[in-house]
């Protein structure tokens, strides 16, 4: 159930942001059909991502760092045997590593070494700003830079399915984290290598995806809510004297 949309208020957008998008498309798409400049959101989401996406507006932008420090949580499927510049299916496997030797409790195992505060580092294929450049466009130009080191909190990893080389897993966490970097660093414990091939965020705080909405009718609700306020019938003041 959408709220009632307040430009001066502001409002909360639970977006499930599709496939394809990033988060600023989304942002953006909001802004445009608001028309009000006022529009954030807490916590990116990568293209190759669904699920949810935090979209506030107006004076609700308050909220924006308070809502992206909230515990998050996805599902995910990841590929073993082979690694991505991205950590990810937006680039194309650059190596490719031996998996005959992994079973399922070495997967189970590896995933208790990332349980608590770790250390991350970031791709470089992302939007985190570096000098005032985008990491991805480095990445883009051929750039070996190597990111700083993040602490993130792993809350909980667990393996859901296996489908070899296919592993499908949920996981809690803080923050900053990025899943895809653990899908990289997953393949490493085992002994082998690995990339995301498939993320869908399922919670962010108290937000459940059965709380998300499609971005179509958000934008639909925001048009007609608009058309409301602005053919609300006028009514004249009389003063009786």
């Amino acid at each position: 159930m959408l709220d009632e949309i307040d430009l001066e208020g502001g409002n909360i957008f639970i977006v499930d942001k599709p496939l394809g998008w990033t988060s600023f498309d989304a942002v953006k798409k909001i802004r445009n059909a608001l028309r009000i400049k006022r529009v954030g959101h807490a916590g990116t989401l990568d293209p190759l991502a669904t699920g949810i996406l935090i979209v506030c507006s107006g004076r609700k932008t308050k909220m924006v760092d308070q809502l992206m420090a909230s515990v998050k949580e996805y599902k995910g499927t990841l590929k073993l045997g082979e690694t991505t510049p991205s950590f990810d299916a937006e680039t194309d496997p650059d190596q490719t590593y031996p998996t005959d030797h992994i079973r399922m409790e070495d997967l189970v195992l590896a995933t208790k070494q990332f349980l608590g505060p770790i250390s991350q580092i970031p791709p470089i294929y992302s939007a985190i700003t570096v000098n005032g450049q985008r990491l991805y466009k480095l990445a883009r130009e051929g750039s070996d830079y190597v990111p700083e080191p993040r602490q993130v909190e792993i809350f909980d990893f667990l393996i859901t399915a296996v489908r070899f080389p296919f592993v499908n897993f949920t996981v809690r966490c803080s923050k900053g984290t990025y899943i895809r970097s653990l899908a990289n660093d997953f393949g490493k414990a085992v002994g082998s290598g690995a990339y995301l091939t498939a993320l869908r965020r399922t919670s962010s705080g108290d937000y459940k995806i059965s709380d998300a909405t499609s971005m179509d009718s958000i934008i639909a609700h925001i048009k007609l809510s608009k058309e409301k306020l602005t053919n609300q019938p006028t009514v004249d003041l009389v003063v009786e004297g």
